[in-house]
């Protein structure tokens, strides 16, 4: 359910807006984005799984508030962020 180390840091180079940048609202949407994904897989298979549920719950309310916080500061990196990872908003 989580993702590997390896993952982890494929997803901060391709999201990384300067070199060593791991703390952008892109990276910690794509991180979140990431670990959303493998849960609603999770989730196919282990359908009574509520106390996992919640946590997946969490992390999309996570992932709302930095979006909203990259709508806020800069609509542009938004909508090219939401297209780059996929999500529908």
């Amino acid at each position: 359910m989580s993702i590997t180390a390896e993952r982890k840091n494929a997803l901060v180079k391709e999201y990384a807006t300067k070199a060593g940048d791991t703390g952008s609202p892109e990276v910690q949407v794509a991180i979140l984005t990431e670990r959303i994904v493998n849960l609603t897989e999770h989730f196919k298979s282990h359908v009574k799984d509520n106390h996992s549920r919640r946590g997946l719950l969490k992390l999309v309310s996570q992932r709302r508030q930095l979006l909203d916080y990259v709508k806020k500061r800069d609509e542009a990196r938004y909508k090219t962020l939401i297209e780059r990872l996929g999500i529908r908003r």
